[in-house]
């Protein structure tokens, strides 16, 4: 039934629903049930159609449990109109709203936000608003005590009505995306407690123009920080984040607040330590016992500041990139073994020496000390997410040892990021004889041949895959039957498209022992009933991908896929496998494809139809090629795909005409569509990219590492 229908009675129920499974009826379950059934149905459905079926589900879809949250985030099929019906029929009974990411919505229809007076809070993210529609719908928000939203350039504080600064005033937690150098609303916000920033500031206009953040000298007054509990800031590469940032912490500096007690900065690259960082730090040793941290690597390279900080019941940690060895993490971080049962998350990618002594001379090869790990596994057993990944941690050869072994006793894990040379087992490794590489030619296109290495040794995952019940491996995911989100990632592995850079055209070689890592290990995956998202990247190993086939019959939850670069660079070998494998994969959504001369053509394309709930496509690849007529009847058939990203070795002149008849054949009927197909190496790629919404240049676009990125529950 649609909106506009009447309500029916509770006597009209259809014939043939009445006599499922004897005479039981939906309708029959206890209010205690249908409320939990219908809370997993999006607000909009819920509102303006299950309501109107019958008089029982009339009741129910307006219970306070339903309509006081109401998540907008990712339902793309909520049109101007059916936002506005939403807000119009239910909007005095919202208290918490998310509409993050909703680009596609227009500021008018934002604007309707306002009718919603007894909000809480409210998530605006990726929204389009302006200062005077931020104005308007904040003057109306009395309530409010949690805020969202984007400051874009043109954003003008002294438009902000004296209504709009006194609800400001009462807000207590704030997430603000920095496009433009700015201090947003900081400045209005003096009960904060909660600071986010997110700085996406590019260093250049479109038109070419250097950005400084010596624009916001004179903007604002100092921002209000006394009664900040936590403060959050994640930069963007390019030198404009790093200045902006600065001039946040310098009020910090000045006063660290008494109740500060989460502490974290993710900055990609060096980020030089100033006098008055050093001087915050000093300060926060002194005053504060934090329970999250995260530091820009400078900060803590060769530094005693873990040594003299206070902790109360930690629970995340990350010292991502950080020259932090063995040792210091045990004495400095876990404290010789003190019980850390608090910490849930730990992040510890690109720490290359984190799982060995003291020695800074470690090479690749070196194997770890496993006595370092066992320490850290039992000081943080209840660890709930666990980053490993972008380092060489080989284990030695000997009983218990093994990195696998170990982390199997972490019980709750629920997700997990390791390199793939780390899941290797030893013993197989040593028993390998080290052979030079047979240099063979593989025929591309027109006689074009592509060199590349093909080991001569015997491989262990020749045909079908087997779960292998002796490996380390298989049995770390035997013992993890709960995990949700892992991740395999090459040691050396880098994605062809960096933020806000060309697009990489050479990458670094994987890791030796990441040649024992094939098929086999790939269907262990397939153990993990709970599994929702996966990611493997860098698997020179693969061989048939016939492992994929294992994971798509198997992980029935699978929601997100991204592979990257698996088996030999000059040819794509597991096509026929990943074709299986996609036609199990009933409730995936997302699917993130990279991988040199991958040719996007109608076998891929059928099956790929075959994922009914697939709603965003990105595909990366360097000589790739595509057919304009399958990606058509593709989308055709694929009525819930919003994002179709494709960057291949395409021409620019087909990118550009298939991109021109995905959206005007698509764009009517799917508000939130959006489409970006372009070559891989055009110069003008940085450009086409800063044009994607924030949403999906984040979460599926490029790519990255996602396990333990950001303390849990950090917002919503």
């Amino acid at each position: 039934a649609t909106s506009g229908e009447d309500v029916s009675t509770e006597d009209d129920v259809p014939p043939a629903a009445a006599d499922v499974a004897g005479g039981a009826h939906l309708l029959g379950f206890s209010d205690e049930i249908l409320l939990h059934i219908l809370s997993h149905v999006p607000s909009i459905d819920l509102v303006l159609n299950v309501r109107h079926t019958c008089r029982k589900l009339a009741a129910l879809c307006l219970d306070k449990s339903l309509v006081h949250t109401v998540l907008l985030q990712k339902d793309y099929q909520a049109s101007e109109d059916k936002v506005k019906q939403l807000v119009k029929e239910i909007g005095r009974e919202i208290q918490q709203l998310n509409m993050a990411g909703c680009y596609w919505l227009s500021g008018s229809t934002i604007e309707h936000v306002a009718r919603c007076r007894g909000l809480v809070k409210v998530n605006l993210s990726g929204c389009h608003l302006t200062s005077l529609r931020l104005s308007k719908v904040l003057s109306a928000l009395q309530h409010l005590r949690s805020l969202a939203i984007d400051v874009s350039p043109g954003f003008d504080a002294s438009q902000l009505s004296s209504e709009c600064k006194a609800t400001l005033s009462r807000v207590r937690e704030l997430k603000q995306t920095l496009f433009t150098p700015s201090y947003g609303v900081v400045p209005c916000c003096a009960s904060l407690q909660k600071l986010l920033l997110y700085f996406e500031i590019l260093d250049r206009t479109r038109e070419g123009a250097v950005l400084s953040g010596q624009l916001m000298v004179g903007q604002s007054n100092v921002p209000h920080y006394q009664n900040l509990r936590v403060f959050y800031a994640r930069l963007a590469p390019g030198y404009i984040n790093q200045e902006v940032v600065r001039l946040y912490l310098a009020v910090l500096s000045d006063r660290t607040p008494e109740n500060l007690h989460a502490f974290l900065i993710s900055v990609p690259g060096s980020f030089a330590e100033s006098g008055a960082t050093k001087n915050l730090l000093d300060s926060m040793a002194r005053n504060v016992a934090l329970d999250a941290l995260q530091l820009p690597k400078s900060w803590l390279n060769g530094s005693s500041l873990l040594q003299h900080m206070k902790f109360n019941n930690p629970f995340y940690f990350s010292f991502s990139r950080c020259t932090l060895s063995g040792g210091h993490l045990i004495q400095r971080v876990i404290n010789g073994g003190k019980d850390l049962r608090s910490l849930a998350s730990l992040n510890l990618s690109g720490c290359v020496h984190c799982l060995s002594p003291d020695s800074l001379l470690r090479k690749a090869e070196d194997a770890i000390d496993s006595s370092i790990l066992e320490t850290l596994v039992a000081g943080c057993c209840n660890l709930r997410h666990l980053n490993l990944s972008a380092a060489h941690h080989h284990s030695a050869e000997g009983p218990g040892g093994h990195l696998c072994q170990l982390l199997a006793r972490l019980r709750h894990l629920r997700s997990l990021s390791l390199p793939v040379c780390s899941v290797a087992d030893a013993a197989a490794w040593a028993d390998r004889v080290p052979v030079q590489p047979v240099m063979r030619a593989v025929p591309r296109g027109f006689g074009k041949k592509v060199r590349i290495g093909v080991q001569t040794c015997p491989s262990p995952f020749l045909g079908q895959a087997a779960p292998q019940p002796s490996s380390v491996f298989w049995s770390l995911l035997k013992n993890l039957p709960f995990l949700e989100h892992l991740e395999l990632i090459g040691s050396n592995f880098s994605s062809a498209m960096p933020r806000n850079e060309p697009a990489i055209r050479n990458s670094l070689p994987p890791c030796s022992r990441a040649q024992n890592v094939g098929d086999s290990e790939v269907g262990a995956i397939g153990q993990l009933a709970f599994l929702r998202h996966l990611t493997l990247a860098q698997l020179p190993g693969i061989l048939t991908g016939s492992g994929l086939v294992s994971i798509g019959l198997q992980c029935q939850q699978l929601q997100s896929l991204s592979l990257a670069n698996l088996g030999m660079m000059g040819k794509v070998v597991y096509m026929p496998a990943l074709s299986d494998m996609l036609k199990h994969c009933r409730r995936l959504k997302d699917l993130r494809l990279e991988q040199p001369y991958f040719s996007a053509n109608a076998q891929f394309f059928q099956a790929l139809s075959q994922c009914a709930s697939l709603q965003r496509l990105c595909l990366v690849s360097r000589s790739g090629s595509l057919q304009p007529e399958a990606v058509l009847a593709f989308m055709a058939r694929c009525p819930h795909v919003v994002v179709c990203h494709m960057f291949t070795g395409e021409s620019l002149a087909t990118c550009k005409n298939l991109q021109q008849s995905l959206l005007r054949s698509f764009q009517a009927e799917r508000p939130a569509l959006n489409v970006v197909i372009f070559p891989l190496l055009h110069e003008g790629l940085t450009d086409v990219i800063r044009d994607v919404p924030m949403v999906h240049l984040d979460e599926i676009t490029l790519f990255k590492s996602r396990v333990a990125e950001e303390p849990p529950n950090l917002w919503w």
